[in-house]
């Protein structure tokens, strides 16, 4: 069983480590079983694909996974990296706070 991912996709982040460190991006998509992460215009590798019926032969660029380690939330006050607590909202809804700001990031 994997760990609970406090990052979603759609979510802005911040690279915090590695080749990518500083860069921002969006999540496109979340892998929980490899606790990775998809983040367009991180961690781009040159693939040289062949020419088939559907596509074009050439260099082109992928967004590969990503630690989800390597990574933290952005906040959203002052887009400085944060990390991500639980509350639980008067009417019961439980949401993600960032630790930083203690704004609510989703709700």
């Amino acid at each position: 069983m994997s760990a609970k991912l406090k990052i979603r996709k759609g979510d802005k982040v911040v690279v915090i480590t590695g080749k990518d460190k500083g860069k921002q991006g969006e999540v496109l998509r979340v892998i929980p079983a490899e606790n990775r992460a998809v983040v367009g215009g991180i961690n781009i590798s040159r693939r040289h694909t062949k020419q088939t019926a559907a596509q074009e032969g050439g260099i082109i660029n992928k967004d590969m996974p990503i630690q989800i380690s390597n990574l933290a939330l952005r906040d959203p006050k002052d887009g400085k990296p944060t990390r991500v607590g639980y509350k639980t909202l008067g009417d019961g809804k439980k949401v993600r706070f960032a630790k930083r700001s203690g704004e609510v990031i989703d709700g």
